[in-house]
């Protein structure tokens, strides 16, 4: 027995210095036999299993970039594991134990134990639930009943949207495969028999027919006969361009002869020492998974338990027989018997109590003492026969720490009031205990080309990240392995207005702009919405001559005024439409009839229907494209990225940026997008400005953007964020200014409550975007009482003002990740308050803080906790100190925003129209006096290195000498005062001028 525990880690030492043979290793890399680990950095660690051994190299849709620094690591095999440390973290992988999974690869950083990987491996009378297994194009939905598990795989609605499942045969021979699937009525409008293809280990599909159920909450069993050697097999459901789809799949199984249908899931363990998802346990009886409830950890929780219901969930690697603390979260509020009280589960038979909660949003944790055997065996929870009546979230293991995200992502805000609760979210990256598993399994090379099938073989490709509370360092390696957020052109970081509703380039030309220039309001970017379009609003593709009789001469003069325009495109085409006939023609015919009223839509993917889309554009002159969404179906059948990404980077390469929504598709969930899909949000932000959606004007909605902008800059990588200033659908009813046409009738423009505009652009300014909209609603500052007015006015201003600050900040995320508005635990992580605070206050780059009044009111206050350090009101000039709150109240014509000591706000010394036709001349820099502290102005031409030292200002840059410097000094009693430097400063001194 001595002699073989040697010689085990002996051999596996010789597989980590003897490569896979022709397989050229990059540096940093460990090879443990089918398993290969490359040090990316020390928070970033890239876990590849290939059955094959066949490792690859190349760049995916995702992941673009390999090449990182060389990072300090070790590896040594110990017990029978691979171990590889960095500085920030530790990853475990016992030695040929085969793909990853819970109970085979452990990471541990900054306290915290973790399995990253999951792999749901079905066996023979096992119950394959279809959201476990991968998924291409397609989201997991829980909106008809009848579904076991969290949900089913939803739609089947486009070519190459399928599941794979992996399963294992125990036995060689002949099973029956069984699909239990949902056809009702579909998108299309037909309720008949639906086909999908099915392949086993990659091979050519063959076609299976699902016959059409009663309506999408009638479940039922299709099965079809299949042989499979003994072992691992990938089975795949997939519609193929000869396949009918628009079915619901829920779960499959593989049988044998005469074997029911199973109620038993197949599972992945449970590894001792890290806390996991209750969803993910096998669950029996009359509990169900469920969302809706904010707060849970994972996808979901199992819901309301109740008499009857049983939740198993297997437990690996105990290290010896032992009473260990097992941690619940759960939630204890108002049960369905109406009663609120402490509650009682059994855990492997022992009775633990649970006491209330503040509500079902409310979550705590209780620890018991269990024992449990060496090795692997089940963990239970069950009821009492009258019930538990409590919703149960994670099990800890030996481990209390709870994988909850930070922040979160939504393909659009479409619909959100504010009224109703928050719109769910998607974690991304950042987790309040420092790891993440980017799993780019599913992505295709950058080209768009899928990767090589490999049979029955085996193959993961994911990236552990392992930050702790170093979220910053987190988002810079993101950066770097999936790009950086795009820089914009600096305009458009002004000022944007756009409204739907009918324009002329003479209305442009002759009253709009006019009034910005006459009421003092700069203006940088028009957008001109769907109604120019001849012969069909919403999907024409020509501009309508009688509004825009000079396409290029309305953008020539656009251009002559100092600023920039963008055309609202929906994708798709009447049949009717003259520019059809060419464009089919160069699609070879494959334009097909779409859900909306005699369209045909467009297959991205296919080149001949994408020549022919962008084709469509070549007539419509503008800088850039708003590609809107709604009714129309267009996408991508692309495997390994999503629509919305594949069409994004094409209208990048039309205009200056892509103008859209992101991170899925309309294909695969609706307007909005209602949930991820596998590929993930990564390459979206290297082309796209994210359009968030129709909102409605509410002081919720307003509301609820302040933490949304930096939930998702944080969660995705996203920094360039463009919400709808004022919101776009109409809640009040208040009479606005203008007049328009609606199928005849003359009907007048809606307007906000004049405090809720005043705030709304206030918020405005200080976002990646200020960008005023609505849907045939008054959105400009001389269409509202004084007070508004002038607030607005002062605002805009002031943004247009920060273009240099902000156009540095987008610059710095381009380069580091960090978004130009971001929550404060990016800079304070080790303060709670920087965690609670995320909905009401938010961080402009590093150095200023805004909290935005969300109350109704001329005036109104907040409350604000402001981080350590010293800060300075940048309105009033009034001095808080840090680790500290404090209610702000402020008129219309202010609002809390507050300057860190040591930090600088650079902006324009005067007010201007746009920033094209400006160049920075005068430059205004804010310090605190005494401060040390540095900041870099970036502009395209060069970098501007301003250091503090106390009372003295250093310029260092090849521009010191080409415009007037300006400093503001704020003094600790809340005075300041101003030191002109003039133009050729090199060291300037900010005592004050006697």
């Amino acid at each position: 027995m001595r002699k073989r525990a040697t010689v085990v880690p002996l051999l596996a030492l010789l597989s980590l210095i003897l490569p896979a043979p022709a397989t050229a290793q990059p540096t940093n890399t460990v090879v443990s036999g089918q398993a290969r680990f490359q040090i990316l950095s020390p928070t970033l660690v890239r876990s590849e299993f290939a059955g094959d051994r066949r490792f690859e190299n190349a760049a995916t849709y995702n992941v673009v970039n390999h090449t990182f620094p060389r990072t300090a690591y070790s590896s040594r095999v110990e017990n029978g594991w691979l171990v590889i440390t960095t500085s920030a973290m530790t990853l475990r992988y016992r030695v040929g134990s085969g793909p990853f999974r819970a109970d085979n690869l452990e990471l541990r950083t900054a306290g915290t134990t973790a399995s990253p990987w999951r792999r749901v491996v079905c066996a023979t009378g096992q119950l394959c639930e279809a959201e476990d297994q991968q998924r291409e194009g397609m989201l997991v939905a829980a909106d008809h009943t009848g579904h076991t598990g969290a949900g089913f795989v939803a739609g089947f609605s486009y070519a190459n949207n399928g599941v794979t499942a992996t399963v294992r045969a125990t036995s060689a021979g002949r099973h029956r495969l069984v699909v239990k699937y949902a056809n009702g009525q579909g998108g299309d409008g037909k309720h008949e028999n639906r086909t999908l293809g099915l392949s086993v280990d990659g091979q050519s599909a063959r076609q299976i027919t699902l016959p059409a159920t009663a309506d999408w909450g009638d479940w039922r069993q299709a099965e079809t006969e299949i042989d499979l050697s003994a072992g691992e097999h990938r089975v795949s459901l997939t519609r193929r361009a000869t396949d009918s789809g628009n079915v619901n799949v829920d779960s499959l199984a593989l049988l044998t002869a005469g074997q029911a249908y199973p109620g038993d899931r197949a599972l992945d363990d449970c590894r001792f020492g890290t806390s996991c998802e209750a969803e993910n346990g096998a669950l029996t009886g009359p509990a169900k998974i469920a969302d809706e409830h904010a707060g849970f950890a994972g996808t979901g929780f199992v819901a309301e338990l109740v008499g009857g219901t049983r939740l198993r969930q297997p437990v690996s690697g105990v290290p010896a027989a032992g009473t260990y603390p097992v941690v619940l979260r759960y939630a204890n509020g108002v049960g369905g018997d109406g009663r609120h009280e402490p509650r009682t589960v059994f855990l492997n038979g022992q009775a633990v109590t649970l006491p209330v909660t503040a509500n079902w949003a409310t979550w705590a944790t209780t620890t018991a003492r269990i024992a449990l055997p060496a090795g692997t065996s089940d963990l239970t929870v069950t009821c009492p026969a009258t019930g538990c009546h409590v919703n149960l979230d994670t099990i800890g293991i030996n481990n209390s720490t709870q994988h909850l995200a930070l922040g979160g992502y939504r393909r659009s805000l479409d619909g959100y009031t504010g009224d109703n609760g928050d719109p769910r979210l998607y974690p991304g990256l950042m987790y309040r205990d420092g790891w993440y598993l980017l799993d780019d399994t599913s992505s295709a090379y950058t080209n768009g080309t899928p990767r090589p099938d490999r049979g029955a073989q085996p193959y993961q490709d994911g990236y552990v990240f392992g930050y702790g509370q170093n979220h910053k360092t987190a988002l810079g390696d993101l950066a770097t392995l999936t790009g950086g957020p795009k820089l914009l052109p600096r305009w458009a970081y002004g000022v944007w207005y756009s409204e739907y509703i009918d324009r002329t380039a003479a209305d442009f030309r002759d009253r709009i702009l006019p009034a910005f220039r006459r009421h003092g309001v700069p203006l940088d970017v028009l957008v001109v919405d769907t109604d120019f379009k001849a012969r069909n609003t919403w999907n024409g593709w020509q501009m309508d001559q009688a509004k825009f009789p000079d396409p290029q001469g309305f953008l020539d003069w656009v251009h002559n005024e100092g600023m920039h325009s963008t055309l609202n495109i929906h994708p798709s085409i009447q049949g009717t439409d003259p520019d059809f006939p060419k464009a089919q023609a160069t699609a070879k015919g494959k334009l097909a009839k779409g859900s909306c009223a005699d369209c045909y839509v467009f297959d991205w993917a296919d080149p001949d229907q994408l020549r022919a889309y962008v084709e469509l554009h070549q007539k419509m002159p503008t800088d850039f494209w708003w590609l809107d969404w709604c009714c129309d179906g267009s996408g991508s059948s692309m495997r390994g990225v999503t629509a919305d990404t594949w069409i994004n980077e094409q209208y990048a390469k039309m205009g200056a940026f892509a103008f859209s929504r992101g991170f899925g598709s309309l294909q695969a969930g609706g307007y909005s997008g209602s949930g991820p899909l596998q590929t993930g949000p990564w390459a979206e932000k290297r082309t796209t400005l994210h359009f968030t959606g129709d909102t409605s004007s509410t002081w919720g909605a307003m509301k609820g953007t302040i933490g949304y902008t930096s939930a998702e800059g944080v969660s995705t990588g996203m920094s360039s964020i463009s919400h709808d200033i004022g919101g776009h659908n109409d809640t009040t009813g208040l009479r606005g200014s203008e007049t328009y046409l609606d199928n005849g009738q003359v009907r007048y423009t809606t307007k906000l409550p004049d405090d809720l505009y005043a705030r709304w652009v206030q918020l405005g300014s200080f976002q990646p975007i200020t960008r005023l909209h609505s849907n045939h609603g008054d959105r400009l500052p001389w269409q509202y009482g004084p007070a508004a007015q002038a607030s607005a006015t002062k605002f805009l201003n002031l943004r247009e003002r920060l273009v240099p600050y902000i156009y540095t900040l987008a610059e710095q995320a381009n380069r580091t990740g960090l978004p130009v508005v971001r929550p404060a635990y990016l800079e304070y992580p080790s303060s709670p308050e920087a965690y609670s605070t995320v909905d009401s206050q938010f961080l402009l780059g590093p150095d200023v803080l805004v909290a935005p009044i969300t109350t109704p009111g001329d005036t109104g206050s907040t409350r604000v906790w402001f981080p350590p350090g010293q800060w300075t009101d940048y309105f009033t000039g009034q001095v808080y100190q840090g680790n500290t709150w404090a209610t702000v109240s402020a008129g219309l014509d202010t609002m809390p925003v507050f300057m860190r000591a040591g930090g600088m706000l650079v902006e324009r010394t005067d007010n201007v129209t746009n920033d094209v036709q400006n160049p920075t001349g005068s430059l205004t820099v804010h310090v605190t006096a005494g401060a040390r502290g540095e900041f870099t102005l970036y502009e395209d031409k060069g970098r501007t290195r301003i250091q503090q030292f106390g009372d003295t200002i250093v310029l260092l840059s090849n521009k010191v000498s080409k415009r007037d410097w300006r400093f503001v000094v704020h003094k600790a009693d809340g005075s300041s005062h101003v030191v002109n430097a003039g133009n050729t400063p090199a060291v300037v001194s900010l005592r004050a001028p006697r």
